[in-house]
C-alpha cells in the first residue's frame, strides 16, 4: 500500500510563490508526478519526474514557473511554484503513475488547496 501526503498549500497573491511537499511511504512507480483539479475543470497533469533517470516534464501552462524535485533520503517530492496566477488555483495532488508518458494515475494523495487571489 502506498501513502502519499501533500502539504504546503494556501492562499497567495498573484505573482507569489509556494512550495508543495509530498511525503511518500514508497515510490513504487517510475512516474512521480503532480496533477491539479479546479472546480468545473478537467484534471491537468502539471509536472512529472522519472524515478529512473530524473528527467522532468511540465505542462505548457506551468513551464518556466514550476519546478519538480525530489529528496531521495526523505522519500519526499516537491513542487516549487513561482509567478503564480489566479488560473493556478486548484487542488494539487501528488501522484504516481507507471511512467511519465502514461495517462493513468495509480496512487494519489488527499490533495492540498492552492488559491491565488488578491
Amino acid at each position: 500500500q502506498v501513502q502519499l501526503v501533500e502539504s504546503g498549500g494556501g492562499l497567495v497573491q498573484p505573482g507569489g510563490s509556494l512550495r508543495l511537499s509530498c511525503a511518500a511511504s514508497k515510490f513504487f512507480h517510475d512516474g512521480i508526478s503532480w496533477f491539479r483539479q479546479a472546480p468545473g475543470k478537467e484534471r491537468e497533469g502539471v509536472a512529472c519526474m522519472s524515478k529512473h533517470d530524473g528527467s522532468t516534464y511540465y505542462a505548457d501552462s506551468v513551464k518556466g514557473r514550476f519546478t519538480i524535485s525530489r529528496d531521495n533520503a526523505k522519500n519526499t517530492v516537491y513542487l516549487e511554484m513561482n509567478s503564480l496566477k489566479p488560473e493556478d488555483t486548484a487542488v494539487y495532488y501528488c501522484a504516481l503513475k507507471e511512467y511519465c508518458g502514461g495517462t493513468v494515475y495509480d496512487y494519489w494523495g488527499q490533495g492540498t488547496q492552492v488559491t491565488v487571489s488578491s
